[in-house]
């Protein structure tokens, strides 16, 4: 499956603030496993990461094929997506791929530009909410975990 307009939607979506470029490599349930379990201790296989360009001198996946900005451009991070995890959430959802991938992106990105929703009292979830109102999405990720948090207790 191609990533059927991914990066020029998010492009589309993103908010102002967002100058430079990104990465989103679309990767197996395993390697993000891998990654989760390497840079946050947590041996599951996440649906997203994202690696901020400032942050660890040490880049998570030097082997994954990877986009080289230009010397130009003001390079923000990477995005790292579990292809099988957001098949899973996709149908759950009752939504395509693309569009749980957009989800994703779109999750990553604001995290790449710094907003925290563990620690932000609720402001990433509030530009997140807006971003994906312009970019005709229905459900954010926030209100997602939120929902079957709530609903699971």
């Amino acid at each position: 499956m191609s990533a059927g307009g991914l990066a020029a939607w998010l492009a589309r979506v993103a908010p102002a603030s967002a100058k430079g470029v990104v990465s989103v490599a679309l990767v197996s349930d395993g390697r993000l496993r891998s990654l989760n379990q390497k840079y946050r201790r947590k041996n599951v296989a996440t649906d997203v990461l994202s690696f901020p360009a400032a942050g660890p001198k040490d880049p998570p996946y030097r082997s994954l094929p990877s986009h080289q900005p230009p010397a130009t451009s003001h390079f923000l991070g990477d995005i790292v997506i579990a292809r099988g995890v957001a098949r899973r959430q996709a149908k759950a959802a009752r939504q395509s791929e693309l569009t749980e991938w957009r989800v994703l992106a779109l999750h990553g990105l604001l995290h790449l530009l710094g907003y925290d929703h563990e620690s932000d009292e609720g402001l990433m979830q509030r530009v997140e909410r807006r971003l994906r109102r312009r970019g005709g999405l229905r459900e954010g990720l926030i209100e997602r975990r939120r929902g079957s948090r709530s609903a699971s207790q």
